[in-house]
């Protein structure tokens, strides 16, 4: 058989079938998710509790431009280089008069110069380490502000894995380095990854610095309490916040030497700056009063509270300046995690104070 081709025929459609019909208009509606919340009132940011103090991240600094040529600088590094060379000249004479003396006495000079001087360039060497690693601690934290705004896969794993080396010398953060190196390459989304990092290797130390920073806020507490004098009350505030910043810093693995603690010390003020936490006046007072501690506690007691607060202030400045990354998926302390201990101290002593109070 030959195929043969078929001519093209049409087809009628039955009268009854229904015709398309032309679109109708649309009628705006509002989305079935916001008709149910049509009664649900929204908090507005200024009056949330879970922002800003209560446990929003910070603002962070702007970062600084660092130049390496100014005038303050030029002035102190032509001063030092001129008073090294007068030390310089001073024992190369000292030397050459022991020599003319005894030989056993320019010979132990000698020595004694050589001591000193290796001395020196083993401590310049330690300082210039602890420069540069209080460096890298401050741009790991650079990169994670950024990486929580802008994440990406790369840069995430890169942050993960500078962090957990920059923390390989703590042993608080040993296991969690060892879940996160068997997990980073499970976990794909960049947030979840930060998250899980920050859960894993900085709660641990998290954990040991809250207990830590509470501590020195008692220590301050009770010593401006009983100390007499308001200037043994202001040394031991600046001896108690500085020694609490190091430890701190020492930490989350920054270790600052002396040089590197001036500057640590210098960001942790400016963060308060920043941040409006370095008043010690209505703010702190209107806290202690809010919580009912102006009534149940004498002057010196309240006085004892209020530089309590301060070195906590400056224990949580610490926190967002030398932490390797801010706080994304854990609470920031806040002030109100510190102030039911300072209180309790507070009327403790008060009743040690007080032995006839019934």
């Amino acid at each position: 058989m030959t195929d043969t081709p078929r001519a093209p025929q049409s087809f009628s459609l039955p009268e009854d079938e229904p015709k398309p019909r032309s679109p109708e208009p649309a009628v705006a509606r509002s989305p079935a998710a916001f008709r149910e919340m049509e009664h649900v009132s929204f908090t507005p940011e200024t009056d949330d509790p879970f922002l800003g103090e209560a446990g929003g991240m910070p603002p962070s600094l702007p970062p600084r431009k660092r130049r390496l040529m100014t005038l303050p600088r030029l002035f102190f590094g032509a001063l030092g280089l001129l008073i090294s060379l007068a030390i310089g000249l001073w024992i190369d004479d000292l030397i050459r008069d022991l020599f003319t003396r005894s030989d056993w006495l320019g010979w132990t000079a000698a020595a004694l110069a050589a001591l000193a001087l290796l001395a020196l360039v083993a401590g310049v060497a330690r300082e210039l380490w602890a420069l540069r690693r209080l460096g890298s601690v401050e741009r790991l934290h650079a990169r994670g502000v950024e990486q929580i705004a802008h994440p990406t896969r790369d840069g995430t794993r890169a942050l993960v894995g500078d962090i957990s080396r920059t923390l390989a010398d703590r042993p608080e953060s040993k296991a969690g380095r060892a879940e996160m190196a068997r997990l980073m390459d499970d976990v794909i989304d960049p947030p979840d990854l930060l998250k899980l990092a920050e859960r894993e290797m900085l709660a641990p130390l998290d954990d040991k610095a809250i207990p830590m920073i509470l501590d020195s806020a008692k220590r301050v507490s009770v010593v401006t309490a009983v100390s007499p004098r308001a200037i043994v009350d202001l040394a031991y505030v600046l001896f108690e916040s500085g020694r609490l910043i190091r430890r701190i810093a020492e930490l989350y693995g920054a270790r600052p030497g002396t040089l590197g603690f001036i500057r640590l010390a210098r960001d942790v003020l400016a963060h308060l700056a920043v941040t409006g936490s370095i008043a010690v006046g209505d703010s702190l007072v209107q806290q202690v009063v809010g919580h009912g501690l102006a009534a149940r506690l004498s002057a010196r007691l309240g006085e004892g509270v209020v530089n309590g607060l301060m070195t906590v202030r400056i224990g949580i400045a610490a926190l967002d300046t030398v932490r390797p990354l801010p706080f994304n998926a854990r609470r920031r302390p806040a002030m109100s995690d510190f102030l039911g201990e300072l209180a309790k101290l507070g009327k403790a002593e008060k009743g040690e104070q007080d032995p006839l109070r019934s």
